[in-house]
């Protein structure tokens, strides 16, 4: 492998999955040099701000793990110092862990560009390099091939035997229905509306896109009316429109 710059493996944990209103709790580097020599970096991060409950069952950092801990602008510089001369690296970093790494820098006054540098996303690598559709799914599980693939019916039969060889080779999948629901939507649970435009955040409805992201829907509908006539009015889903308008609803009910 040809390097041009240090190669810098970065993966961030955080109070959530908001890249640009959740906070850094703790950062892991490995660093490669020219030469292909590692070393690695680890730094603990005081968010200043409550680590929700469910991002700590996730990565095991809690309040008090990173209470004495540095914030991130107090480490800015020399995070900065490190990683201005690098490319990087990670999994689903060009979707989570790169963003959210520039919003603290920003929030730090300091402007670590990313226009010039090589960006490696391993998973897409994975995904491009191991197919995910259904015809691999049954390869793998049932070492089969589909035929009369993408037929409904076909299909709907491989899936239904995709998922009893699941259930036969993971000993640990839940045996409930309800439990294999939170199971395999582990990802979406917050979700209010299927888009996901919004969810659940700390017991309040709240708004996942646009200029309110990361704004309880409540909060904005009785701030700014219009912003709900501009959503009824425009092309999203009409899942997404009846959801809003049960919140709505629910706030003239008191």
């Amino acid at each position: 492998m040809q390097l041009k710059r240090p190669l810098a493996f970065i993966d961030l944990e955080a109070t959530g999955v908001d890249t640009v209103n959740d906070r850094i709790v703790e950062i892991g580097i490995v660093l490669l040099d020219l030469e292909g020599q590692e070393t690695e970096h680890r730094y603990l991060v005081n968010p200043t701000c409550p680590i929700p409950n469910e991002a700590s069952i996730i990565h095991g950092i809690k309040d008090e793990d990173v209470a004495t801990c540095p914030t991130f602008k107090e480490i800015a510089q020399e995070l900065f110092d490190l990683l201005n001369p690098c490319d990087f690296a990670g999994f689903s970093s060009n979707n989570y862990d790169i963003p959210l790494l520039a919003e603290e820098f920003l929030r730090a006054d300091l402007v670590l560009s990313f226009k010039d540098r090589s960006l490696i996303d391993v998973r897409n690598i994975f995904v491009l390099k191991e197919k995910r559709d259904l015809a691999s799914a049954y390869k793998f599980y049932c070492d089969q091939e589909i035929v009369n693939a993408h037929t409904a019916m076909a299909d709907i039969r491989a899936t239904k035997d995709v998922f009893f060889a699941q259930l036969k080779k993971y000993h640990d999948l839940p045996e409930s229905i309800d439990k294999l629901h939170n199971y395999s939507n582990q990802h979406h649970l917050n979700r209010i509306d299927f888009a996901g435009r919004i969810v659940m955040r700390k017991g309040e409805a709240t708004f996942n896109f646009g200029k309110h992201k990361g704004r309880p829907v409540r909060e904005v509908l009785a701030n700014e009316p219009g912003y709900y006539a501009w959503i009824m009015k425009n092309d999203f889903p009409r899942d997404t429109k009846m959801r809003l308008k049960e919140i709505k609803l629910s706030m003239n009910s008191f």
